[in-house]
């Protein structure tokens, strides 16, 4: 198909998020760096988040742009080694681990980054989640037009190890279940538009439903998280809940304004982090919350658009496991910051701190916009007098 105009909507909306990220950053960044010196003994400059997120914008705007720009027909040539990467990448960082490497991050009990230095730190579940997107969309592509969709061994046997270790190396040896849900939701979202038979997508979400369950049950921190979800914990395990909507509340209408958060300066744990919601709605209140909502359902709808009108079965998926990867995390995170599911650990897509998750997700949506190049137009979205001209010109 011929290329035309991209989608202009999404790249406006991921650089406007990308922008309101670093103007939160920018305004809670001296005060998490005071919080950080004082209880940790550390060093930082007022400037360091800042900085550190600016850093990461340019990076995430780079990566975009070259995923715009670079075909997608060469991209899906290293589908298969990006998600050979990411599951080697997570083995061998659990490998480090547990040999005490200084490589290993690990925060909590959990070992979820490599420890680069100077250079920052890298998370692998976020080469994953590219991986799958790639790499599911295009075994789902190829099976279909090959009638094996359906065959245990051509289709399933590959689709549920990639998904099986993904989630395994996720869930289990990272600890990290908010990530999880993201990696669930991108596997689901493609094996739904896959054209699937109901049952066995049934079966593969009981099984999924199963391993989840196990999950909770299995993590005392999980359990806790959930009474407190039911109103049955301590006031010390609903600490973090029960200050981010203090922070929400507080922010009213129109925000208490740059550099008066109370929250940002120690009470709201991960303030730059998973709770960048809740200082969001106290610095900025109830519009600038407002804004950044708008913002991310205009850019999920868009991409929801661009998936409709393509014509190959493979450029949806990738849409299609992008839109699932944003929403995931922006339902996910916005829900547990307002008390409307179990607090779990999840980032705000473009917004909070850091800059893997940024840079691979601007990876996925630079793709889409590309895709959305060339994407099928809709005869009944033309003027009338513009289709009947090409009538009159059709019959002459």
């Amino acid at each position: 198909m011929r290329r035309h105009k991209s989608d202009r909507a999404i790249a406006v909306l991921t650089l406007l998020l990308l922008a309101i990220g670093l103007m939160v950053i920018y305004a809670i960044g001296p005060m998490r760096a005071n919080f950080m010196n004082s209880a940790y003994g550390t060093e930082y400059d007022a400037n360091y988040f800042f900085t550190h997120q600016l850093v990461s914008v340019v990076l995430a705007i780079g990566a975009f742009i070259l995923a715009f720009k670079y075909p997608y027909e060469k991209v899906r040539t290293f589908a298969k080694w990006l998600m050979v990467a990411g599951l080697v990448a997570s083995g061998l960082l659990a490998l480090l681990a547990l040999m005490g490497s200084s490589l290993a991050s690990c925060q909590l009990g959990a070992c979820r980054w490599y420890n680069l230095g100077a250079l920052g730190s890298f998370q692998p579940a976020e080469l994953i989640k590219l991986g799958l997107v790639l790499y599911l969309a295009q075994l789902v592509a190829e099976r279909k037009k090959e009638g094996k969709l359906e065959n245990s061994s051509d289709f399933w046997l590959p689709f549920g190890v990639v998904s099986g270790l993904s989630l395994c190396f996720v869930i289990l040896v990272q600890k990290d279940l908010g990530t999880g849900v993201a990696v669930i939701a991108i596997i689901l979202a493609i094996l739904w538009m896959s054209g699937v038979s109901l049952r066995k997508f049934g079966l593969v979400l009981l099984v999924i439903f199963g391993l989840g369950v196990g999950a909770i049950i299995s993590s005392p921190h999980r359990m806790e998280r959930l009474m407190t979800f039911g109103g049955e914990a301590d006031a010390d395990s609903s600490y973090h809940i029960d200050n981010a909507m203090i922070a929400i509340g507080t922010g009213g209408f129109l925000g208490v304004g740059i550099g008066n958060s109370v929250q940002a300066t120690g009470y709201l744990p991960e303030s730059i982090n998973d709770s960048v919601f809740a200082v969001m709605g106290e610095t900025y209140g109830f519009m600038g919350l407002f804004t950044v909502v708008a913002c991310f359902t205009v850019l999920l709808l868009r991409l929801l658009k661009t998936a409709d009108r393509l014509a190959g079965l493979e450029e949806r998926l990738v849409v299609i496991g992008t839109f699932a990867w944003v929403m995931a995390h922006v339902v996910v995170n916005i829900a547990a910051m307002t008390g409307l599911m179990p607090l779990t650990g999840i980032t705000l897509p473009l917004l909070s701190y850091g800059g893997t998750s940024m840079v691979f997700l601007s990876l996925a949506l630079g793709l889409s916009l590309q895709l959305s190049c060339y994407t099928e137009r809709i005869v009944a979205d033309e003027p009338v007098m513009q289709k009947v001209g090409a009538k009159r010109r059709r019959m002459q």
